[in-house]
């Protein structure tokens, strides 16, 4: 006679994991703004640390790289450091996500919009 509210009780839970789940994001894309990451280049030469958010924090360059006339080698090394650094941050921002929907039953390697 009331089968609707069997239903009822499911949606009140999924709607309540959604909140959950939203709490919980907006919880991590703030931690993202602090963990951070290193992107090097020159093996080492030029390092770059970037947020998972992949906001730019600092460079460190070896000054032994601006002896001579190698302006766009450095330029090139510096760039190559930030790529990393960014690329590493975005990596590690997926696998946080991964870590906080594993238990949600998405599809493996789905990709969020972070």
């Amino acid at each position: 006679m009331f089968k609707g509210l069997g239903q009822m009780g499911d949606m009140a839970k999924m709607m309540k994991a959604a909140q959950e789940m939203q709490t919980k994001m907006a919880e991590m894309q703030e931690e993202m703004h602090n963990m951070t990451v290193t992107g090097e280049s020159g093996a080492g030469l030029v390092k770059a640390v970037a947020t998972c958010k992949g906001e730019l924090k600092s460079l460190d360059i070896d000054p032994s790289i601006f002896s001579g006339d190698d302006k766009e080698v450095v330029e090139d090394l510096i760039l190559a450091a930030i790529k990393d650094a960014q690329g590493k941050a975005s990596d590690r921002a997926q696998e946080e996500m991964s870590k906080l929907t594993e238990g949600l039953g998405l599809p493996e390697g789905m990709k969020l919009p972070f």
